[in-house]
């Protein structure tokens, strides 16, 4: 039995983005303040890998977002592209994680980010940190480059 798909207007919003993988991950929008993030996941069946524990893909995938939004919600709230992501896996993740997202710097251009996950009983499952790009720099350029 295949679960229905909501339409896209009916789909969460992640802190004012709409990112329809995350929802199709299930990763669910906690809290936000400028420069921190709270999302979670509810692991089910197919989180899981072949050991019954979640998958790396789920974990790095909700550190990911935790690090993306939190790099969005610094002052400039631009749209931000993942330049580089290191990730460290702790222990089995079960049950339900909770991420934490947090700007460490944030430039002109770049935000550099750190993310950890916790399981429900608060153990350290994975951490990361990263590198993201406003995009909103990007364009910015580009369009005063056309009127020069």
């Amino acid at each position: 039995m295949s679960e229905r798909v909501l339409p896209a207007s009916q789909q969460p919003d992640i802190f004012g983005a709409h990112i329809p993988f995350v929802h199709f991950c299930g990763i669910e929008p906690i809290s936000s303040e400028p420069g921190r993030t709270r999302l979670q996941v509810i692991l089910e069946e197919h989180h899981m890998n072949q050991l019954g524990i979640a998958h790396g893909g789920i974990t790095m995938t909700l550190l990911d977002v935790a690090l993306g939004t939190a790099a969005r919600s610094g002052n400039n709230k631009s749209a931000v592209m993942t330049l580089d992501m290191q990730t460290q896996f702790i222990a089995p993740g079960r049950g339900t994680l909770a991420a934490e997202g947090r700007i460490v710097r944030s430039g002109r251009s770049l935000v550099f980010v750190e993310a950890d996950v916790h399981d429900a009983a608060g153990t350290l499952v994975a951490k990361a940190s990263a590198i993201f790009k406003s995009t909103r720099q990007r364009e910015k350029a580009e369009a005063d480059h056309v009127k020069a």
